[in-house]
């Protein structure tokens, strides 16, 4: 490690411990006004090791991107073309400056129990904007995981996606409450606006220019593809281009007869057949690494390419990891062979098992993992034996 990246970590490090601000600054300042979006990783990265939480580092992130604020922001990247993967995230970032921008308009009267309606109303659009969240933790940070260990503190702009997410919920559970108090109120949406704005400039000051400086044409074609996956917020939908899949899976295999115990089938006809599955399907392998997803026609949770090979506990918020490890080892162990959870989201009852994958020895081989709708199944009354019977 070069002694500005180790500066710059005692420096991060300090701001952290809450020592004297200006005198770090002085001690450090030479390293600070060359700081660039990778470095910052590389701080993040540091913190985890040291046994940091992403919550303790995130803590103190906004403090240390003002004092960096100036070295980012003049800081020179090839800036993407119209039609890339960065182009269309940054495209998504101006509809949302535009939007909280006319959103300012509404909110800077106060009279909130008056436009309570139309207050909700916008704020239930900001909810378009996980989409492109989305775009990020499962695309672009599948990719920069695979292509360095430095963007390990990737987790901690995931931990913050969740705090906004949680936070957005929140208000607008307010609204819909009609708790709307002004000097509570202007506290909450004050704290959203802040935060919305940091999320653009963090990505923009540090994720884009470091992915502009990794990645090929070809990798960043490949995601673009897989941003179809998900829809495009506060912009229209650009024209999805025509990629081969080899671009994206070297080598696959798509021909050929696969035989088995209990019969034979294609390629096609085990892919089709999966899909054809009223379930969403991921099998973890045993080196807890994705290893396949399947593509039912109702999706309940958006996958795309760019997880396979990932570790799973990078495909979870950092404040879920936990369980998904707890979950692992004991099918390691052979203390549990299952695990079922249920939850209620955006109107659907979702049922998500876990089960043990095991050869004929025993040996562990994986983890597969079902989710299913089945608001449908739990309201199943009575009988139904013959086709066409309601």
């Amino acid at each position: 490690m070069d002694s500005k990246i180790e500066n710059l970590i005692n420096f991060a490090q300090g701001i952290h411990n809450k020592e004297n601000g200006k005198e770090l600054y002085d001690k450090y300042k030479s390293d600070i006004k060359n700081v660039t979006p990778k470095d910052i990783f590389l701080i993040e990265n540091e913190q985890l090791k040291m046994g940091l939480t992403s919550k303790e580092v995130l803590a103190s992130v906004d403090k240390l991107i003002n004092v960096f604020y100036e070295s980012l922001a003049s800081y020179e990247w090839e800036k993407p073309e119209e039609g890339t993967f960065i182009y269309y995230l940054m495209e998504e970032n101006k509809g949302l400056r535009t939007h909280l921008d006319s959103f300012k308009v509404i909110i800077k009267k106060q009279e909130y129990m008056g436009d309570r309606k139309i207050i909700l109303e916008v704020l239930k659009e900001l909810l378009a904007y996980n989409e492109h969240l989305q775009k990020l933790e499962n695309v672009l940070f599948p990719y920069m995981e695979k292509k360095m260990d430095r963007f390990e503190g990737l987790k901690i702009m995931w931990s913050l996606h969740d705090d906004v997410r949680k936070h957005l919920k929140e208000v607008i559970e307010k609204v819909e409450k009609g708790n709307m108090n002004r000097e509570s109120f202007n506290i909450d949406l004050g704290a959203l606006f802040y935060n919305l704005h940091g999320l653009i400039n963090k990505q923009e000051l540090i994720l884009f220019p470091a992915a502009t400086e990794v990645f090929n044409e070809t990798e960043f074609k490949a995601m673009h593809m897989q941003s179809f996956d998900y829809e495009f917020a506060f912009i229209e939908a650009p024209e999805k281009p025509e990629i081969k899949l080899s671009e994206i899976n070297d080598g696959a295999v798509k021909e050929g007869v696969i035989q088995m115990e209990t019969g034979k089938l294609t390629f096609e006809q085990i892919e089709t057949m999966i899909n054809a599955m009223p379930v969403d399907v991921t099998f973890i392998n045993e080196d807890d690494k994705v290893a396949f997803f399947s593509r039912p026609n109702e999706r309940i949770f958006k996958r795309s390419a760019a997880i396979i090979g990932r570790d799973v506990r990078n495909c979870h918020p950092p404040e879920s990891v936990h369980v998904v490890e707890e979950i692992l080892e004991n099918f390691k162990k052979g203390k549990r062979d299952s695990e079922s959870f249920w939850l209620k989201m955006k109107g659907m009852f979702i049922l998500i098992q876990y089960f043990a994958v095991r050869n004929d020895k025993g040996d562990y081989l994986g983890t597969l993992e079902v989710s299913q709708e089945v608001s449908e199944i739990r309201s199943l009354e009575g009988e139904k034996r013959l086709l066409g019977d309601k």
